[in-house]
């Protein structure tokens, strides 16, 4: 989050109430018990996801074009950024990597290399 809107929020501080914190543990227990790769703001808040939760952002950056990776990761950072990014550029790597190990990607180069790989769709 930018400075300026961090400055905005001061003196908007509120205190916890106790419904709020049990509220909050309860939630916590459970997004524990559900053990995902993934736990990401939604607009009814917290929630459990999937490993490949990210796949459909990073498969809408890439084409028939060859592409370098770190661009796809860079595009899908951008577009998932809002409020605050939810994953960061290594996840997203590894997930290009198990893309392209599924066959619905192809590579040029070494795919851990996101700045010398080249990724596209298969024809």
């Amino acid at each position: 989050m930018p400075e300026y809107q961090l400055r905005s929020l001061l003196g908007s501080e509120q205190q916890v109430t106790p419904q709020e914190a049990e509220e909050a543990r309860l939630q916590w227990r459970r997004l524990r018990a559900e053990n995902a790769p993934f736990r990401v703001v939604t607009s009814v808040g917290l929630v459990s996801a999937p490993v490949d939760h990210f796949d459909p952002l990073l498969m809408e950056r890439v084409t028939t074009e060859w592409r370098k990776v770190a661009r796809v990761i860079g595009d899908t950072m951008g577009l998932n950024s809002e409020p605050y990014f939810q994953v960061g550029d290594i996840m997203l790597l590894a997930r290009v990597v198990a893309l392209i190990g599924e066959g619905k990607l192809l590579a040029e180069g070494y795919p851990w290399d996101m700045h010398s790989c080249r990724v596209r769709l298969p024809h």
